[in-house]
């Protein structure tokens, strides 16, 4: 179903509030047009009654999941990790890399931009890849978390932009250090390229603010991975809660940071400056077991992965569990929660004009789910994917 068809009824949420009972006109890969009221005519409906309507996910932080990671470095296994996450409402993605030897992080970018060309030829229903969040390797060896410490180096421009040419310029965003040598360099000259990220840092309070200074902009996976809050040492936390001008990605799984501490981050970053992530590893949408991370053993076991010595490993996140956590952990509404999961990252990435909102002549790149924020269909570039899996 591609061609031109209807969503009926439910509740749509746009910029401008939630339309109920209205309809959105699909024509070929856009959104035609938003009415108000019941759709009557000749067109092929999909019955949204009682469901919610929102843009499709855009997941700024994912490192794999069904199976496979980016690192492998490997087009078949994007194709796979992209269609498996149409089941979670995701239609868009940063592939993100990890800190490893400069050959292997070469390959993944390699592999990525060539998946991206194949994918443009031959459009298919599978989530798209918007570029590269390069997690890596330019972070404090004092906060690795699950990379590799054997690969952490110094950031410089030159290999930025050596990367960057390996990707044939598709990172959008970079994880860094900003206290490390080298940090402010590379900072000064590529901040208006690619947003940097602060994370796997022990920057200081004022560190962090003087980065938000001269152009970081964002802060990769708040509460892990950097310098925790204290009263006298308020930290990288404390600059990501009052700094405006920082805005906050969280792994929302309840495992990552407590529900509380979801809560205050919210409270603090409101609902413009938060992008919910998953940070997903390759066991996500697998058994409990063991797998590969990076070269690394992680343990999957219930909702946590871990490597052997107990640290944290990534996640086993799905976008739909994320935002119904979100809205658990903080009370707010739909409603005020569906731009964490799309507006602003599109915004942040410079294509608000294509995606993250219900807009006529926008991508139709939406999810429909139900009152527990199951997915029941995915339609991305007017594909329709319906999610068989049992709820």
């Amino acid at each position: 179903m591609t061609h031109m068809y209807v969503i009926q009824g439910g509740s749509i949420y746009t910029e401008d509030g939630v339309v109920r009972n209205g309809h959105i006109i699909i024509k070929e890969n856009q959104i035609h047009q938003i009415k108000h009221f019941p759709y009557e005519g000749p067109l092929e409906v999909i019955d949204a009654t009682g469901k919610h309507i929102l843009p499709g996910f855009i997941d700024i932080h994912i490192h794999g999941g069904y199976g496979q990671d980016v690192m492998d470095a490997s087009t078949e296994g994007l194709k796979v990790l992209s269609e498996g996450l149409l089941k979670e409402g995701t239609t868009s993605y940063l592939a993100t890399t990890m800190t490893q030897s400069e050959a292997a992080i070469h390959s993944a970018l390699k592999a990525v931009s060539k998946y991206v060309n194949q994918s443009q030829d031959s459009p298919q229903p599978a989530s798209e890849i918007l570029g590269v969040h390069l997690e890596g390797p330019f972070i404090s060896e004092h906060k690795v978390g699950a990379q590799n410490p054997a690969f952490v180096q110094r950031p410089s421009v030159e290999q930025v932009n050596d990367f960057q040419k390996a990707a044939n310029g598709l990172i959008k965003i970079m994880t860094y250090a900003p206290e490390v040598e080298g940090a402010e360099e590379t900072l000064k000259a590529l901040s208006n390229e690619i947003i940097f990220s602060m994370g796997h840092t022990v920057a200081t309070f004022e560190q962090a603010n003087e980065a938000v200074k001269l152009g970081a902009k964002h802060v990769t996976h708040l509460y892990n991975a950097a310098t925790p809050f204290a009263h006298r040492e308020p930290g990288v936390f404390g600059a990501a809660w009052t700094n405006p001008f920082l805005h906050t990605e969280l792994i929302v799984d309840g495992v990552h940071a407590h529900p509380a501490a979801v809560d205050v981050a919210y409270r603090m970053k409101g609902n413009k400056a938060f992008y919910l992530i998953t940070d997903a590893m390759r066991a996500k949408g697998l058994q409990d077991g063991t797998y590969d991370l990076g070269g690394q053993d992680v343990i999957v076991k219930g909702k946590e992965a871990r490597l052997a010595s107990g640290a944290l490993a990534g996640s086993i996140l799905k976008m739909n569990d994320g935002l119904r956590n979100l809205m658990d952990f903080t009370g707010a509404t739909l409603e005020d929660l569906w731009r964490v999961t799309s507006y602003n990252q599109a915004k942040a990435l410079n294509i608000l004009s294509q995606k993250g909102s219900l807009t006529e002549d926008k991508d139709a790149d939406i999810v429909i789910l139900n009152d527990h924020i199951d997915v029941l269909t995915t339609i991305k570039s007017g594909y329709v994917v319906n999610n068989t899996d049992d709820k």
